[in-house]
């Protein structure tokens, strides 16, 4: 049975940083890796509302339920998905999570995103004032209270060097009925690029369920 996956690049990525995970994926898939950054072009501020408000309008373009997996930023858009259409996800791989975001790394990253040159944020086809809003229209996120309403199959993954989300997974995966928590050895945040093979293992023991 082909399914549907949507996988969904982080805030320092692009769509490509999916290409080797994909390339490891066992059985035939229909695979789509939207960027999160096109699909708000039409806004004229990227903010975290924006960019979700996108996000839903791609999803719900699918007729059939989909395979939602997304890592870091494109985990919270996944999350926050699930929660409002759980009948539309068969399925949720949350990668280096957040349920609530964590108010003093943001600010720190923001200040570091202030000393870094222009260029450093051409790739994602951005400025360094559309990265800095987009993370302070993040600060008041907090899904804790609607973790309990997701109920699709459910798998939580996270490098063992990814100490800023070690803890977030584990509660999320607590939350989460049925949900499961993989953590990958010697891999930091970004797993899908770090990582492939071992990441894609992990998807294709989730996925054969489905199969």
């Amino acid at each position: 049975m082909i399914m549907q996956l949507i996988f969904v690049h982080g805030l320092g990525q692009t769509s490509t940083s999916w290409e080797d995970t994909i390339s490891y994926l066992e059985q035939e898939h229909m695979v789509n890796c939207p960027d999160l950054f096109a699909l708000c072009r039409e806004y004229n501020e990227l903010s975290y509302q924006n960019l979700y408000y996108a996000f839903e309008t791609y999803c719900n373009e699918n007729q059939e339920p989909i395979h939602l997996c997304g890592i870091s930023l494109g985990a919270i858009l996944a999350m926050d998905y699930t929660i409002n259409y759980p009948k539309k996800v068969k399925s949720l791989v949350l990668i280096a999570p957040q349920y609530k975001m964590p108010y003093l790394y943001l600010k720190i990253q923001n200040l570091l995103f202030y000393f870094m040159s222009e260029s450093s944020f051409k790739k994602l086809g951005l400025t360094k004032t559309d990265i800095i809003k987009l993370t302070n229209s993040m600060l008041d996120l907090n899904f804790k209270g609607n973790l309990q309403s997701i109920s699709c199959p459910t798998s939580i993954i996270c490098g063992t060097k990814d100490f800023a989300n070690k803890k977030s997974s584990k509660m999320i995966s607590h939350h989460i009925s049925g949900a499961n928590i993989t953590f990958i050895e010697v891999a930091g945040h970004e797993v899908n690029v770090e990582t492939p093979k071992e990441l894609a293992q992990i998807l294709n023991a989730f996925y054969y369920q489905f199969v």
